[in-house]
C-alpha cells in the first residue's frame, strides 16, 4: 500500500517542482508564474521603483513596443519576465489603474505597468538590488521603474 500511494503521488511531486527549482545565476529564480503577481513600490539606491511581492526590482526594456514583449530566448533567461496565471494586484503606492497583463509567445500572461511589460534581472539577490540599470543587453536599454510607471535612468552600467 505504501509503495503504491509513492507511485500515485510521485507525478504529482516532480509537477510541482515546475521551473521553480531553475538556476536562473544570480540567486534563486525571482518570480514563477503565480496565482496573482503582486506590483509594490520600494527603496533603492535610485528611489522608490516598483518591485515584486518579494521586494524584487522590476525593469522595463526599451526594445518593447507598447505592451507586447521582444524579450525571450536567451534575453527571458537573463530577465525572466513577471508572470502570472491570475489577476495581478498592486499594494501600496502601486497605482491600480496602471497595471495591467500581456499575452507573451510561449502562451504566458506578463504583467504590465503603465503600458511596459516587467522583468526581473538574475543579477538582483536580494531587494533594493538594481544591478540591472543601464544595461543594453540583447539590443536595448533596460531601467527600473517609478512609481508612476516612468523609466529611471542612472548612469549607464554596460552590457550584461
Amino acid at each position: 500500500m505504501k509503495r503504491a500511494l509513492t507511485t500515485l503521488l510521485l507525478p504529482f511531486a516532480l509537477a510541482a517542482c515546475g521551473t521553480a527549482a531553475t538556476n536562473y545565476g544570480g540567486g534563486a529564480a525571482p518570480s514563477s508564474p503565480s496565482t496573482s503577481a503582486t506590483i509594490s513600490v520600494g527603496g533603492s539606491s535610485l528611489g522608490q521603483i516598483l518591485v515584486d511581492g518579494n521586494g524584487k526590482s522590476l525593469y522595463l526594456f526599451e526594445a518593447d513596443t507598447g505592451t507586447q514583449s521582444t524579450c525571450s530566448g536567451a534575453c527571458a533567461q537573463a530577465w525572466p519576465p513577471l508572470t502570472t496565471t491570475g489577476a495581478p494586484r498592486v499594494a501600496g503606492a502601486a497605482s491600480p489603474s496602471l497595471l495591467g497583463t500581456s499575452s507573451r509567445s510561449d502562451g504566458t500572461t506578463q504583467v504590465t505597468y503603465n503600458g511596459h511589460p516587467l522583468y526581473h534581472f538574475v543579477g538582483d539577490n536580494k531587494p533594493g538590488d538594481t544591478n540591472g540599470e543601464g544595461s543594453t543587453a540583447f539590443g536595448a536599454g533596460w531601467d527600473v521603474l517609478s512609481p508612476t510607471g516612468g523609466k529611471i535612468e542612472a548612469q549607464a552600467s554596460g552590457s550584461y
